[in-house]
C-alpha cells in the first residue's frame, strides 16, 4: 500500500477514531498487569505474591457473562454503544485514581481489590469497544482498521509501561498513576465525536434473548470446538512469556526501572511498524497465511528473552528482544483481532466478541502463578524456551483448520482476496 493510500485511509473518520479508542482500551490493562508488577517489585513483594496479582485480570476472561446485559440495556445518553463507552471509561479513570491514592503500603490486598475493580470496568469497556469497532467499520476496512486499533492499543500499553516506569523514577508511583488516569480523557473526547454505526443493531427484546441468541448461533456452527481451541491457544505462548516479563527484566536481570522504561519506550515505533505492516500484509496474504506467518514470528520472538537470559545484563540484547517482541506482537494481534471480528454475527456482536476475547485472555490471566513456579524450577532461560513451545500448538491449529477458517471468514468478511487463503 502506497503512502498516499495509507494517508487517504487514515482520513476516513471510521478508521481514524480507532487510534484513540484503541489507546483508551489498552491503558488500564497495563496499569493492572505489567506496570503493577513493577510497582510491587520495587515495593519488595516476593515473586509468588506478584504471580497471584496476575489474577486481577480474571474479569477479562469472564466478561462474556455480563456482555448480554450491556447488549440489552441502553443508557439514556448517546445511544447504546457510545453511552456504555462513556460510562465505563469515566469509571475506569476514577478506579485508577483510587489505586494511585492507595498504593501497596502495609495492606497490598486492598490495592489488589481496587485493581480487580479496575479490571472489571476495563473488561466492560472492552465489551462495548469491541462491539462498536466491529459494527462501525465496513467489511473492506476491517484489516486496516484493526491495525490502527492495535497501534493505539499497543501505544497505550507501552506508555503505561515504559512511560510509567520512567515517570515513577521522577514523580513517584502515585503521581504516575494519577497522570495516566487523566489520559483516559482522550477516549472520552473521542466517544463524543464518534459516529454511530451505519446499520446499528437493535437491542434484544429480552435478557433471555440477549443471552441465548448469540450462544445458540455460535455453538451450532460446524467445527466450533476447533475454533474455540484456536482462540485459546493462538496467543498463549505470547501470554506466558509476557506474564512475568517486567519482573524478569527488573528482578531477574537487574536492569533499573528507568533502563527498562527507556528501552520499552523505543518499542513504540516498532509496534506501529509491526501493526501497520501486519494490516497491509493481510490484504495480500489473506487471513490464514497471515495467522500462520505472524503466529510463527510471534513465537520466535520469545526466544529473544531466552537469549537475553543467557547473555546476562546486556543492553544490546535487551533492546533487540524488546523491539522484536513489539514488532511481531503487533502483527500477531492485528491478525487475531481481525479473525475475531470476522467470526461475530452482527446481531450479537458484543456477546460473541466478549466470549471469544475472554477465551483468549485465559492464558494472560492464569499463566502468572504457574509461570512463577516454572521459573523457580528451571530458571529464566528455559522458561522462555517453554513459552516458545507453548505457542506452537496454536500455529498448528491454524494449519489444521485452514479450510474451515476460510469458510468462516469468507471472501466478503474482511474484504481481502479469499483465494489467497488456500
Amino acid at each position: 500500500m502506497k503512502t498516499g493510500s495509507i494517508i487517504q485511509v487514515l482520513a476516513n473518520r471510521r478508521i481514524a477514531i480507532m487510534l484513540p479508542l484503541g489507546f483508551a482500551s489498552g491503558l488500564p490493562l497495563a496499569l493492572t498487569s505489567g506496570t503493577l508488577q513493577a510497582w510491587l517489585t520495587v515495593a519488595g513483594l516476593d515473586l509468588k505474591t506478584i504471580g497471584i496479582f496476575t489474577l486481577v485480570g480474571l474479569p477479562y476472561t469472564l466478561k462474556f457473562l455480563w456482555a448480554p446485559l450491556m447488549d440489552r440495556l441502553v443508557p439514556p445518553w448517546l445511544g447504546r454503544p457510545r453511552g456504555w463507552m462513556l460510562v465505563t471509561q469515566m469509571s475506569v479513570a476514577l478506579g485508577l485514581a483510587a489505586m494511585a491514592m492507595t498504593g501497596p503500603g502495609q495492606r497490598p490486598e486492598i490495592l489488589g481489590v481496587l485493581a480487580l475493580v479496575v479490571a472489571f470496568l476495563s473488561a466492560s469497556l472492552d465489551i462495548v469497544f469491541d462491539a462498536y469497532r466491529t459494527d462501525v467499520l465496513l467489511r473492506p476496512e476491517r484489516g486496516f482498521g484493526a491495525a490502527v486499533w492495535v497501534n493505539g492499543y499497543r501505544c497505550a500499553l507501552l506508555i503505561a509501561s515504559a512511560g510509567a516506569l520512567l515517570l515513577a523514577d521522577y514523580i513517584g508511583w502515585q503521581n504516575t498513576y494519577l497522570l495516566l488516569a487523566a489520559l483516559m480523557a482522550v477516549g472520552v473526547v473521542t466517544i463524543l465525536v464518534s459516529p454511530e454505526p451505519s446499520e446499528p443493531g437493535a437491542a434484544p427484546a429480552s435478557l433471555a434473548e440477549a443471552i441465548g441468541g448469540p450462544l445458540k448461533e455460535f455453538f451450532t456452527r460446524p467445527g466450533v470446538i476447533g475454533i474455540l481451541a484456536l482462540i485459546i491457544l493462538y496467543k498463549l505462548g505470547d501470554a506466558v512469556a509476557a506474564s512475568l516479563q517486567t519482573a524478569f527484566l527488573i528482578g531477574g536481570m537487574g536492569f533499573s526501572v528507568s533502563e527498562v522504561g527507556y528501552v520499552k519506550g523505543l518499542g513504540i515505533g516498532a509496534t506501529l511498524i509491526g501493526a501497520l505492516a501486519g494490516g497491509v500484509a493481510m490484504a495480500k496474504l489473506g487471513m490464514v497465511r497471515s495467522l500462520l506467518l505472524f503466529g510463527l514470528l510471534q513465537a520466535v520472538s520469545n526466544l529473544g528473552f531466552m537469549w537475553l537470559a543467557w547473555m546476562g545484563k546486556s543492553y544490546m540484547a535487551l533492546m533487540t528482544s524488546i523491539l522484536v517482541e513489539n514488532v511481531t506482537g503487533g502483527m500477531g494481534t492485528v491478525a487475531f483481532v481481525a479473525l475475531i471480528m470476522s467470526l461475530c454475527d452482527h446481531r450479537y456482536t458484543a456477546t460473541q466478541f466478549a466470549l471469544l476475547s475472554s477465551l483468549e485472555a485465559l492464558g494472560r490471566v492464569f499463566s502468572g502463578r504457574p509461570s512463577a513456579e516454572l521459573v523457580e524450577m528451571v530458571g529464566w532461560a528455559q522458561f522462555f524456551f517453554w513459552s516458545f513451545l507453548v505457542a506452537l500448538p496454536g500455529i498448528w491449529l491454524v494449519w489444521v483448520l485452514r479450510t474451515q477458517l476460510h469458510r468462516e471468514v469468507g471472501r466478503d468478511a474482511l474484504g481481502v482476496a479469499g483465494s489467497a487463503d488456500l
